[in-house]
């Protein structure tokens, strides 16, 4: 009885220590992004095209990226470019998504929405 109650002990512990897989998000892939200023002083749209890997949202040219989709496909984001700041947030769907997004441009503020199409 020791001797299981042991092992049932040591397995527990090794399943405890074990790194948690990431699962592949829904939405992981390519996405080409548009960004529409509906008022404000900001360039009138900005195009880009962005990855989601596991639920994570990056650039390979924006080091001040952040980005998350929940499973729900709920969409937070943020970015820095120089003097340029946007935040936002929406909803993916399996190919497209979209949501509203607030932001600056120097002194210059601004808010619009976006969208979103697989690639």
């Amino acid at each position: 009885m020791k001797r299981l109650w042991l092992c049932v002990t040591a397995t527990n512990c090794i399943v405890a220590l074990t790194p948690a897989a990431y699962a592949r998000s829904a939405y992981d892939g390519s996405w080409d992004l548009l960004f529409v200023t509906q008022s404000g002083g900001c360039d009138p749209s900005y195009n880009f095209t962005v990855n989601v890997s596991n639920g994570v949202v990056t650039h390979p040219n924006l080091v001040k990226f952040r980005g998350h989709v929940a499973r729900s496909g709920a969409v937070r984001a943020s970015v820095t470019v120089h003097e340029k700041y946007a935040a936002g947030t929406g909803r993916l769907s399996n190919t497209t998504g979209r949501g509203t997004w607030r932001g600056h441009s120097g002194s210059a503020q601004c808010l619009g929405y976006w969208t979103a199409q697989r690639n």
